[in-house]
């Protein structure tokens, strides 16, 4: 036997695993910010937001809304409408921000929580077909109008199973790509069992079509501790399986665990092990009051190199 070739052999076996290794670290790491803004029409503005030069920017609109805009919204099966605040908002603040900073696309939100004096949205659309058709045609108008990015789904409320959720979700959003309107997508579920198996559903379904998932780990009890968190980033790593998903905060501290009780150590955690697909706020309205501090450090986190 010739050693010499051998210990050539494994150390050229040691070298494809240890690229192997690096590569699959690449793979998940991620240098990415987003942070919803303009439901609360608190006069925030995209320039009042810090941004870092060394990280992937998202602004994320909140909300588009297939309601009508009267005294008592009702919903209107697809057709959608603009329900962040638009006088500070515009698209011609979009293409401001966006031609000062290169790093920075702005996407949309579909349908949220709630809407005017806390009337709760759904999702219910009188068919597969008729929903799809309305909203391609409504969306690709606002996102063309506001030259946006991508689209977030953040329906709460559902009347209509989970595989009809799936189906108008996922011929939206491939429709939307195909037609080239939008280059991303991303969903925004949390641990509820109703909203839960509904975008399961979704992911099992077209999975390969959703770029990042905005999990709601605010959603969780106040005084959520590292250990537990880090418990539920894994859970979710399961739940949607492949997939990049994003720790969260809140900004208001309400819920899940804050920047104050260790939200950052849980992201250093996550980095180091190739795991975080990035940060996400909500919101920028609630954030402004504090100076944006939280963002600050998010970004700074996040540009770190690996």
């Amino acid at each position: 036997m010739d050693f010499s070739k051998v210990l050539i052999s494994l150390f050229a076996l040691q070298v494809t695993i240890n690229l192997f290794s690096i590569q699959a670290v690449s793979a998940a790491r991620s240098d990415l910010f987003r942070e919803y803004i303009g439901a609360e029409f608190k006069n925030v503005k995209f320039s009042d937001v810090p941004i870092h030069s060394n990280v992937d920017f998202h602004f994320i609109l909140s909300f588009a809304i297939d309601y009508d805009t009267s005294s008592s919204p009702s919903p209107t099966d697809g057709n959608f409408n603009v329900f962040w605040d638009t006088d500070n908002l515009s698209p011609d603040a979009v293409s401001a921000i966006k031609s000062q900073h290169p790093n920075v696309k702005v996407a949309l939100s579909l349908g949220g929580d709630s809407i005017g004096d806390g009337q709760s949205v759904y999702f219910q659309p009188s068919s597969v077909d008729s929903w799809v058709s309305n909203a391609v045609s409504s969306l690709t108008k606002i996102i063309q109008q506001y030259n946006l990015d991508g689209i977030d789904i953040d329906y709460e409320h559902f009347h209509a199973d989970p595989d009809t959720f799936s189906q108008c979700i996922g011929k939206l959003i491939s429709t939307l790509k195909k037609n080239g309107v939008i280059s991303f997508a991303s969903i925004a579920p949390f641990d509820e069992d109703d909203v839960q198996s509904h975008y399961q559903a979704l992911w099992n379904s077209h999975g390969q079509l959703i770029d990042l998932v905005n999990f709601q780990f605010y959603a969780y009890d106040q005084g959520t501790t590292v250990d537990q968190f880090m418990d539920y980033f894994s859970q979710q790593i399961s739940n949607y399986d492949g997939g990049k998903i994003l720790a969260s905060f809140i900004s208001d501290g309400s819920g899940g665990l804050s920047p104050q009780d260790g939200f950052f150590t849980a992201c250093t955690r996550l980095k180091s092990q190739g795991q975080l697909g990035g940060i996400f706020v909500w919101s920028a309205d609630d954030s402004k009051a504090e100076g944006f501090r939280y963002e600050k450090q998010s970004q700074a986190l996040l540009a770190i190199p690996h």
